[in-house]
C-alpha cells in the first residue's frame, strides 16, 4: 500500500557546503576591500599603540578606516580628551610610517 500523494516524503533541499571566511573574503572584490580597510585600520593602531600612555590601549578600538581618514573608537570622553592631546603626535607616527591622513575620534556605541 502506497502512502497519499499528500503524505508522501518531500525531497531534501540540497544545502552548499559552509564556505570559510578567509575564502568567502577572497571570492568578492567587495570583501576583499572590506578586509583590506580592516587590515589597514588594525595596522594604523599597532603603530600608534607604543605612544599611548599607561593602559589606555584597552579603551581603544580600531574604527572605519576611508577617504577622509581613520577613527578611533573610545570608551568614554575621558579616553577621548587624553586622545584629543595626543592627536598631532598619533597623526605623525602615522605620517612617518606613510599612511598620513586625520584621526577621527568617536564614541564607541554600547
Amino acid at each position: 500500500m502506497s502512502l497519499p500523494r499528500y503524505l508522501a516524503p518531500r525531497p531534501r533541499a540540497s544545502v552548499p557546503d559552509p564556505m570559510p571566511v578567509a575564502q568567502a573574503l577572497r571570492a568578492h572584490e567587495s570583501l576583499v576591500r572590506l578586509g583590506e580597510r580592516l587590515e589597514g585600520s588594525r595596522r594604523r593602531l599597532r603603530i600608534i599603540a607604543p605612544a599611548l600612555p599607561g593602559n589606555l590601549i584597552a579603551s581603544i578600538q580600531p574604527g572605519p578606516l576611508d577617504e577622509a581618514g581613520w577613527s578611533l573608537l573610545v570608551a568614554n570622553a575621558a579616553v577621548a580628551a587624553k586622545l584629543r592631546h595626543l592627536l598631532p603626535r598619533l597623526e605623525g607616527l602615522l605620517a612617518q610610517a606613510g599612511l598620513p591622513g586625520r584621526i577621527r575620534i568617536k564614541l564607541a556605541q554600547k
